[in-house]
């Protein structure tokens, strides 16, 4: 992988990545070699690079082992209020350099790896990526458990240990492949299995109303056997719990039945009861209706239910309580946030704990839960709000529908009470939509069982104002709230960019890292000769070693003094990868229409995966890798312009690919992204944004300064206008000449010759229905992308806008996204109090609670 380095560079010490100490190193060594022994049983003569990564992995986590005792330790006796982040996804890619970093053990251990004779970088390449999540909303979940652990909050991640994560893509012919994700197939050390703590889980049954009280009867268990992952907080000592549930069947699992005669086929059948955390559903802003994904659902939040219910009991504050009140206290010490509406079924769970287990009366349970819950809405996109059939959700969870139904009387009988006879209200506000097949609307459910909800940049919060949920929050407008999202600077910076990190940090000292509104003091810095050229120095040794990369793992030889413009996310309509496609055209256009005319050497990246069941998206990535295959082989073209598509977007990737990106494509409709993350990670790594004003690319501007993103195309008011006019995609493909030919190009099979028209269904929706309006941004980003163009023939020009991005970029670190939800909905606090490191490892067993 990496070249070994020379003795100059292992001197120089990178102060953010640690401090060598010779003791500090001599037992990372005897740590690497113990483990090698006696972990992995094997000698340095038939010890393979895995095992290598194996015993350096196992090293690194004794060191946080201590740690996360005496947090989990700390949390017991100081008992302060927990903090409970539901989802489905954590999208965590790779642990090693990361837990280095966070230790402040990065350069202790190059400089063992070094002395042991191995490249570290080479080792860090084995280890496989956590695809427990599609792409934003999953990585938001990570990059919070780290800020959450870096401020020092008591927080938990709760989620599902998947045994597949998000596929694997493969491109064969242009086409997408997928291929099943055994990322554990090796064995994973960073987490550790709690049998103890394994929970039943129960479906199906039936509902019996008795005298003393309601029960839910005849149903079958799935157990639940918690995996727990440490997450370290950054140099303070923090180690929080990322817990992941997996599902086991009971021993006693089809053997309590009749069917006695097949105990052969009684084993065998408890892969079904298993099958819940087998494989992560692969859609990104889609909603797919399927028994399977809501078992999942309701799967992680029986347990992790429980599993809160018993923590907050087995406290000291919960156990001085006397049995009767014993719950009242519940929201001052627990808080649950729910990730998108995927665990909306915590909501009723509560409730039936509370109801039918504990006796509460409904109106102080509804009290609590209302209290306990909040909920963030990740996407407007209609397709994605989750619906489930009454029917299923009365086969597989009879009770909790009863009590959905009931939270819906009441929710329905206080609107009736505040606009009379405004029965269309009434049908709007339900929980129940009516009409063909009856469907629990979660997001309803949602907005009422919680005391907070949030949208994730301030653009998509005002439309979750005013348009989506505008009856609720015209009932309650206090309710809603924006928390714009942020990104981890540890991942996102020092692991991914250490030479821009160690830059800054050598301008502006290392607090930037915890405090990432520092960055505002290279404001100084932005007419600095010698600062610009090692900017754009570092930025070309990144895109140095990318280029390489490419050329070893694909075979691309790219050049690295052209434009790096990349477009990575997932393949999907609204991200409009055409509308970029439509411009590689544009180009690929003019370049053969005028050879000898000046053209800016670009290398177009375009990386992302489709769900497996999204025809237009799969039909997408085939047209770029069509359009590419013309564009790399024509000999007038040569290397004024290359077309990539990036095989297996993912964590590991995009910490590769960004720091080396010139260009960040952010060029979804206007109204359609949420917020984006991505586009904070390319402007904190010195890319610059060509984008519509649309999710967090309006703060991004704001922090910045328009003039320093190039900001193009339909606002969601000229948006809104087509839409009323009605958008006639005819009249664009009519009156541009370019945009004309680039599309009867696609038509007629130019990029298709074996298959004329294999493309028709795309053009066919260009024209007929296209909800996100290609056509109708076409022309202004094209004369957008002129001026990206005309500015990077000016270097320093260039560079000194990549200062202004990174110095504004200080307010899209999460850690300041969760200091917004601590204080204005968990009401915590933040410490930055240093837990003390350990010393005395005897620590009494009853703490790891």
């Amino acid at each position: 992988m990496s070249r070994p380095l020379s003795d100059q560079e292992r001197r120089k010490q990178i102060s953010i990545r640690g401090i060598v100490g010779a003791e500090n190193v001599a037992e990372l060594k005897r740590g690497f070699n113990r483990h090698l022994h006696f972990t992995l049983v094997k000698d340095r003569n038939v010890a393979t690079p895995r095992d290598y990564y194996f015993a350096l992995a196992h090293t690194v986590r004794d060191h946080l082992v201590g740690r996360w005792i005496r947090t989990q330790q700390y949390y017991y006796e100081r008992d302060p209020k927990r903090i409970y982040y539901l989802s489905l996804e954590f999208y965590m890619g790779r642990t090693l350099q990361n837990t280095m970093i966070n230790l402040g053990l990065q350069n202790a251990c190059d400089e063992a790896v070094y002395q042991l004779g191995l490249d570290i970088e080479e080792l860090e390449e084995i280890e496989e990526d956590a695809g427990l999540g599609n792409g934003g909303l999953g990585r938001l979940a990570a990059c919070f458990l780290d800020s959450m652990a870096t401020l020092g909050l008591a927080a938990y991640g709760y989620g599902i240990r998947y045994e597949y994560g998000i596929f694997n893509q493969k491109i064969r012919n242009g086409w997408q492949v997928e291929e099943a994700d055994d990322w554990l197939r090796h064995g994973n050390p960073w987490e550790k299995a709690r049998p103890e703590y394994m929970l039943p889980v129960h479906f199906y049954g039936r509902v019996e109303h008795t005298a003393n009280g309601t029960k839910w009867v005849d149903t079958q268990v799935v157990l639940a056997l918690p995996y727990d992952t440490p997450v370290p907080g950054y140099m303070n000592n923090t180690v929080n719990t990322m817990r992941l549930w997996s599902a086991r069947a009971p021993n006693d699992f089809n053997l309590r039945d009749f069917n006695v005669g097949d105990y052969i086929q009684a084993v065998l059948d408890r892969n079904l009861a298993e099958n819940i955390s087998r494989v992560l559903y692969p859609n990104d802003n889609f909603f797919e209706g399927k028994e399977l994904r809501l078992k999942q659902e309701y799967f992680v939040v029986a347990a992790t239910l429980q599993d809160i219910i018993r923590r907050f009991k087995a406290s000291k504050f919960g156990s001085t309580e006397s049995v009767r009140t014993v719950f009242d206290s519940f929201p001052d010490q627990v808080a649950i946030q729910l990730n998108d509406t995927h665990p909306a079924m915590a909501i009723p769970e509560l409730m039936r704990i509370f109801v039918d287990i504990e006796k509460l009366p409904w109106s102080k349970a509804w009290d609590i839960t209302k209290r306990t819950f909040a909920y963030t809405n990740h996407t407007v996109l209609p397709e994605a709000l989750e619906r489930w059939p009454v029917d299923l959700v009365e086969k597989l969870l009879p009770r909790h529908l009863e009590i959905i139904y009931e939270i819906n009387q009441r929710h329905l009988d206080h609107i009736a009470s505040l606009f009379p006879n405004d029965v269309d209200r009434l049908r709007r506000m339900s929980l129940i939509e009516e009409g063909g097949t009856k469907r629990i609307n979660m997001a309803h459910l949602c907005i009422v069982g919680s005391h907070a909800v949030n949208g994730v940049a301030k653009i998509h919060s005002e439309i979750v104002k005013s348009e989506v949920f505008r009856d609720f929050a015209e009932l309650e407008p206090d309710k809603f709230q924006n928390k714009t999202n942020g990104i981890t600077p540890r991942r996102w910076l020092l692991l991914c960019n250490p030479g821009l990190a160690e830059l800054i940090a050598e301008k502006i000292g290392e607090d930037y890292v915890r405090d990432l509104s520092q960055l505002a003091k290279l404001h100084e810095f932005v007419d600095d000769d010698l600062f610009i050229r090692e900017v754009a120095k570092v930025k070309q040794e990144n895109k140095v070693k990318f280029a390489l990369y490419l050329e070893k793992e694909y075979g691309v030889k790219i050049n690295p003094s052209s434009m790096f413009d990349v477009h990575v996310k997932r393949i999907h309509e609204y991200k409009r990868q055409l509308m970029n496609c439509l411009h590689i055209i544009t180009m690929y256009n003019r370049i053969k229409r005028n050879p000898t005319k000046l053209f800016v050497p670009r290398t177009v990246i375009i990386g992302g995966k489709a769900a497996p069941g999204y025809h237009m998206a799969k039909m997408i990535i085939k047209l770029i890798n069509a359009v590419a295959q013309v564009v790399n082989n024509d000999p007038v073209v040569g290397s004024k312009l290359k077309v990539i598509f990036l095989e297996n977007y993912r964590v590991s990737l995009a910490e590769k690919v960004i720091p080396a990106t010139d260009l960040s494509e952010q060029i979804s409709t206007a109204g359609t992204e949420a917020s984006g993350t991505g586009n904070m990670k390319f402007m904190l790594n010195g890319a610059l944004t060509i984008g519509t004003m649309d999710g967090a690319n309006v703060e991004m501007a704001e922090e910045a300064g328009e003039e320093n993103l190039f900001i193009f195309g339909m606002r969601v008011e000229d948006v809104a206008e087509l839409d009323k006019d009605g958008y006639n995609a005819q009249q664009y493909y009519d009156r541009l000449p370019e945009l004309k030919q680039a599309v009867d190009q696609i038509r007629s099979g130019f990029f298709s010759s074996d298959e004329p028209d294999l493309f028709r269904d795309v053009v066919d929706m260009l024209f007929h229905h296209d909800r996100f309006k290609v056509f109708a941004d076409y022309e202004a980003y094209v004369k957008c992308q002129e001026k990206v163009s005309e500015l990077y023939l000016n270097s320093k020009a260039w560079t000194k806008m990549v200062i202004r991005n990174i110095a504004a970029a200080g307010k899209f670190s999460s850690d300041r996204t969760i200091k917004e939800y601590a204080r204005d909905i968990w009401h915590v606090e933040p410490s930055d109090l240093k837990i003390p490191a350990p010393n005395d490892e005897t620590i009494p067993t009853h703490c790891l609670r």
